[in-house]
């Protein structure tokens, strides 16, 4: 069974920024109607209450309903909602206007007349930040608090309030309309800039997988490219030779021969300098590619004077710790240590994050028994990354295990022994 909370700890970091935000709007929905309700209660009497509480619930449900589609409209799943954006701003002026002229037609002495204004106040303050969602021009926005604002003033004039009133009131309602005004206009804004950043770092690291293999192309390019022209100069030229009967043909396909045995050696010798891994190189490469997916990567121990095959082994290990770590959960820190413990280097990868689904390791995320130090022991064979380390750790003697330790760290563990036997570049691809 998932842990209660576990469905934000898989969320990403935009997709909680959109939560945060989406829910925030709803919010002001319950404390409009919370507004109203300690507004009204008390002061304005069971019959206004009456018209005032269904009219904020309303106005409330459609605010919330408005919101939340101008924040699809703003990431790109639904177009504008326009139809609901003059509905709520109808409604908005609608009840601002009922609330004043109920406040106008009172009875005398009573507390009804704050509480019309309280009742204006709040659907227009509420109502203009819903819609404000809604608007990418700063000049609309603005528009529409002051007409909110001058509006209120207007109206209460006309329905007989006193002018110092009816001028404190529209003041009120400006400034608090402006105010959370901008406050959707910055939510708006932040909630894009989050999910440009993120696609900004996923354009970074293809940019970094591309400029990889374009690498790799130009070492083949400048290993073979020579040899292959030298040996279509002499094909042909032992053509030529062969079609005058010749003997130096011979010679020449010789050397042709020669130079092509060549050309694999060096092929091989590029591709298995590709496959076998740097344990430093691919430490900082780590460090460098985590800093930039915006998670804190700390490193302890030095790799420097380990054997080249104890490198290359646990230079896979960080490879595809590394990949894991980006791929799953939605980590902050991540830990790299490398020791040596009686002969062994011990290499540990260590992240938070992991929640419901697998950091590090990257398995599948499903109820594990738990070992005796409470870490939950992930299987090597549920993916193909693990499984490809278990077959090149134990092609030189080595080890891995890798499991959930606590509610949401994930460790990855391996070991070689320090004398190693056999081609690790080969030991699985």
């Amino acid at each position: 069974m998932r842990r209660p909370g576990g469905w934000w700890r898989r969320k990403s970091t935009p997709a909680k920024v959109e939560t945060y935000t989406r829910w925030s709007y709803h919010f002001f929905g319950l404390i409009e109607i919370a507004t109203v309700v300690l507004a009204t209660v008390g002061t304005a009497g069971p019959a206004a209450s009456a018209v005032f509480l269904p009219a904020a619930c309303a106005h409330a449900a459609l605010s919330m309903l408005t919101a939340s589609r101008a924040l699809d409209w703003l990431r790109g799943r639904r177009g504008r909602p326009v139809p609901l954006m003059w509905a709520l701003g109808a409604l908005s002026a609608a009840v601002a206007a009922g609330a004043l002229a109920l406040t106008a037609t009172g009875p005398r002495g009573s507390d009804i007349a704050g509480t019309g204004v309280s009742m204006a106040g709040t659907v227009l303050i509420f109502g203009t930040g819903a819609l404000a969602l809604g608007m990418r021009e700063r000049r609309k926005v603005g528009a529409l608090v002051a007409g909110f604002g001058l509006g209120t003033g207007c109206v209460a004039v006309l329905l007989g309030m006193p002018a110092a009133a009816a001028f404190f009131t529209a003041l009120w309602i400006l400034v608090g309309a402006a105010l959370l005004a901008f406050t959707s206009m910055f939510s708006a804004w932040l909630l894009n800039s989050v999910f440009e950043l993120d696609e900004a770092r996923e354009t970074r690291a293809r940019l970094a997988v591309a400029e990889e293999r374009l690498r790799f192309g130009r070492d083949l390019h400048d290993v073979i490219g020579r040899n292959l022209a030298v040996m279509a100069l002499k094909s042909e030229l032992a053509v030529q030779l062969a079609r005058r009967e010749r003997p130096e043909a011979v010679e020449q396909m010789i050397e042709v021969q020669r130079i092509a045995q060549e050309s694999q050696r060096e092929v091989r010798d590029v591709v298995r300098g590709y496959r076998e891994a740097d344990l430093e190189a691919e430490l900082a490469g780590a460090r460098g590619v985590l800093a930039a997916a915006g998670i804190d990567c700390e490193l302890t121990g030095r790799p420097a004077g380990l054997p080249p095959r104890v490198q290359s082994a646990l230079g896979w290990v960080v490879r595809e710790a590394t990949t894991n770590v980006l791929r799953h959960g939605d980590a902050t820190w991540c830990a790299v240590t490398v020791r040596t413990v009686e002969g062994r280097v011990v290499l540990t990868v260590e992240n938070d994050g992991a929640g419901g689904g697998s950091g590090a390791g990257g398995g599948d995320g499903g109820d594990r028994p738990a070992g005796g130090d409470g870490t939950v022991r992930a299987p090597l064979s549920g993916g193909s990354g693990l499984a490809g380390l278990r077959e090149r750790l134990a092609a030189v003697g080595g080890r891995l295990e890798a499991g959930r330790v606590g509610e949401d760290r994930f460790r990855l563990t391996a070991e070689v022994p320090l004398t190693t036997d056999g081609p690790v570049g080969e030991a699985a691809s």
